[in-house]
């Protein structure tokens, strides 16, 4: 089992955030004021769980406020947040004067790096997903990323840039293996690709009349 934290303030939202995402948040409640403000003052960190249509999920994300961009005077704020480590909500604490819990920090399995064999596999799956997500990145801005930029980036880093729906960044943040993570954020690279150039051809077909231009 990992770490324990208890009574570790909670932050249910409509959004999945990822280790490393950075995102904005504009805090208005009183008990997220609060909450948020206690964090600005020690430090500490909170959690980000999705809250989607059927209900709180028990997978999250910490979250540490890297920005204070505004700050009212009435204690409404707008702030980014940065994203940190997955943890699972192992109960919830109702006697806080905002959403609170036990919560577990995860941790990768290990076994995939047991032999060099798998090591080696996980490099080429590395480097092949590092390629798809240059095409996408060149796709959508017209500038391919560098190997020096991709070095670095495991799955969670590539798909902390990319807009993608809650549900499959909850998936993502569920996996306890980076070979999982990154079969996953390839595939999803991949098709969206397809979508965007199933996009494009349907707009030429509108503009040409549903008659298809050659040469």
């Amino acid at each position: 089992m990992g770490e324990v934290v208890e009574r570790f303030p909670l932050f249910p939202l409509g959004i999945v955030l990822l280790p490393t995402e950075i995102v904005p948040l504009h805090i208005f409640e009183e008990r997220y004021k609060l909450m948020i403000r206690e964090c600005l003052d020690s430090g500490d960190e909170f959690g980000i769980v999705w809250l989607s249509g059927d209900g709180l999920r028990e997978v999250g994300c910490t979250a540490g406020v890297s920005e204070v961009l505004k700050e009212l005077e009435d204690g409404r704020m707008n702030i980014l947040v940065g994203g940190g480590r997955p943890f699972r909500l192992l109960r919830r604490i109702d006697d806080m004067p905002y959403p609170a819990g036990d919560v577990e920090m995860l941790e990768d399995t290990a076994d995939e790096m047991a032999a060099a064999a798998a090591a080696a596999s996980l490099a080429e799956l590395t480097s092949e997903t590092h390629e798809r997500y240059a095409d996408l990145v060149e796709l959508v801005t017209d500038e391919r990323p560098s190997p020096e930029d991709l070095e670095h980036l495991d799955a969670y880093g590539m798909a902390a840039t990319i807009e993608f729906d809650a549900a499959p960044k909850q998936e993502l943040l569920e996996l306890r293996s980076e070979r999982e993570r990154l079969v996953q954020v390839r595939d999803l690279f991949v098709a969206t690709m397809k979508r965007i150039a199933e996009a494009e051809e349907a707009g030429e077909l509108a503009r040409s009349n549903g008659r298809i231009r050659i040469g």
